[in-house]
């Protein structure tokens, strides 16, 4: 037989798809799995009649390959990769590329791309959004890594991602090192922040307006052919209409316990470190905490009073202004995350097009929404545009939806249910426009007990001062300023 254009090591859901999709678009294809059995099942069962080949061990599966090598692993993010990667890389030549398609934290990208360069094995952090779906009929795609491997994935990644109308391939070159990786990870956490927004959302509609089920699933549908079309959306109002099998609505028998898998805390770690107010974000990763902590929430909700909820609310208005809310929260959501990309590519030296993420992300993905043409156009204006408030279809939009989105709050407020990410979202926006904020008492207080010092409103940037403010401090400052 021909030798294979590509290999893929890991045989779980999302690994036997991208196979099947790729041998779709006639590409031969090899695979590999450590307990072997799944390989053969895979050959057996899905793969049956296909031209994709399968190896009990990881030296033939290497020499099914046709050079230079190129080689997929889906596996779990971690440890697993490292040790694959050791024991990958003896029987590989300089030039071979390895691809990692799964969630890997940025950083341990940029580990890996450094080390295998060094030994002239060209990596790729791979992001793929799309799920199990995804997976088989089209995925967005986000490789970072080594260029010079581009030319040679690009092909099978761009025929196997997802596509518009007109044919665009939603994949594209991120950027050196971990930037594939990077993209992906704040992928995650916007759909984090908008998973958490419809479901406070739905609580709300629940709790406040007395909807059932059947109703929201309506009004969920509505909002889907409007402004708010999204996947996201798409799927809830799938939801809201599944049923048990005694016909009551099968959400109810869901455990009100949220996971995670920890990228969406990376989000927040990595906006806490370059100090970007991810703040939608970072709320729906502290929801989920709070989630999990279902036997304290009971016990709390037995032993602490909680408040009526009903607001004296007309339905339809409100109903209004939900949708408001939701599409302006979800601006504010993608704004955070572009303004963390756009400080993560000065960091780490990264030339990133937001135009191009924006663009990838329109299908295929877990977070692709109608709002992301819009971006795609605000980056299309302007490339170097610092935040998308700035924009003057996003900024009108703002404008107008967030007179809803106060009203929504104080409403919840009012009636004790908790809106942490929609909160966040006003909240960010409020700051963000305020251009005289009361950090300036931080900042004296810091250098009252710390001598941090401060600067001045009529003095330049980056010229420090310090007050004596008890008499006895003298003028012996900190060493270090940090605003």
């Amino acid at each position: 037989m021909a030798k294979c254009e590509i290999g893929v090591v890991g045989m779980a859901v999302m690994g036997q798809n991208l196979v099947l999709n790729m041998n779709d678009h006639d590409f031969k294809v090899a695979v590999y799995n450590r307990t072997t059995s799944k390989v053969k099942d895979f050959i057996a069962g899905p793969a049956e009649g296909r031209e994709i080949y399968g190896s009990e061990t990881l030296e033939g599966f290497v020499g099914l390959l046709s050079k230079p090598r190129i080689i997929l692993l889906m596996i779990k993010a971690g440890q697993p990769v490292d040790l694959l990667i050791g024991s990958l890389t003896p029987m590989l030549d300089p030039g071979d590329v390895i691809m990692d398609g799964g969630n890997s934290y940025f950083k341990d990208t940029i580990r890996r791309y450094k080390e295998l360069r060094e030994i002239g094995i060209q990596y790729i952090g791979t992001g793929i959004s799309g799920g199990e779906t995804g997976a088989r009929h089209g995925p967005s795609i986000m490789p970072g890594g080594a260029y010079g491997a581009w030319p040679k994935v690009k092909p099978i990644l761009q025929a196997v991602a997802a596509r518009l109308e007109d044919g665009t391939p939603m994949c594209e070159w991120m950027g050196s090192d971990g930037a594939g990786h990077y993209v992906k990870m704040v992928h995650n956490g916007i759909e984090y922040a908008y998973m958490q927004l419809i479901a406070e959302t739905y609580h709300i509609m629940k709790e406040m307006v007395g909807l059932t089920h059947g109703e929201m699933a309506d009004i969920f549908r509505r909002w889907n052919e409007g402004e708010l079309n999204s996947y996201l959306i798409e799927i809830t109002a799938d939801l809201m209409a599944a049923k048990d099998s005694d016909g009551k609505p099968l959400l109810e028998k869901i455990l009100d316990a949220a996971g995670q898998k920890g990228t969406g805390r990376w989000t927040s770690e990595s906006a806490l470190e370059l100090g970007i107010p991810a703040t939608v974000i970072t709320e729906a990763v502290f929801a989920r905490s709070l989630s999990a902590r279902k036997d304290q929430r009971q016990k709390a909700a037995r032993e602490i009073p909680s408040f009526d909820k009903t607001a004296g609310i007309e339905r339809e208005t409100f109903i209004n202004d939900l949708e408001k809310s939701l599409l302006f929260a979800e601006i504010i959501a993608y704004s955070q995350g572009f303004m963390l990309f756009r400080e993560a590519a000065g960091e780490y030296e990264w030339e990133l097009s937001y135009k191009d993420i924006a663009s990838i992300w329109r299908d295929g993905c877990i977070i692709r929404s109608s709002l992301l043409s819009h971006i795609m156009r605000a980056y299309e204006k302007d490339t170097g545009l610092e935040n998308l408030l700035f924009d003057a279809y996003f900024q009108e939009k703002a404008g107008m939806l967030n007179s809803g989105l106060r009203r929504v709050i104080a409403a919840a407020v009012h009636s004790g249910i908790p809106v942490p990410g929609l909160s966040a979202a006003l909240s960010f926006y409020d700051g963000f426009r305020t251009g005289v904020l009361p950090a300036n008492l931080i900042q004296a207080q810091r250098d009252y007990f710390g001598s941090h010092t401060y600067e001045r409103v009529d003095a330049p940037r980056g010229e420090y001062f310090h007050t004596d403010w008890t008499g006895e401090g003298g003028d012996v400052t900190a060493s270090s300023y940090n605003a």
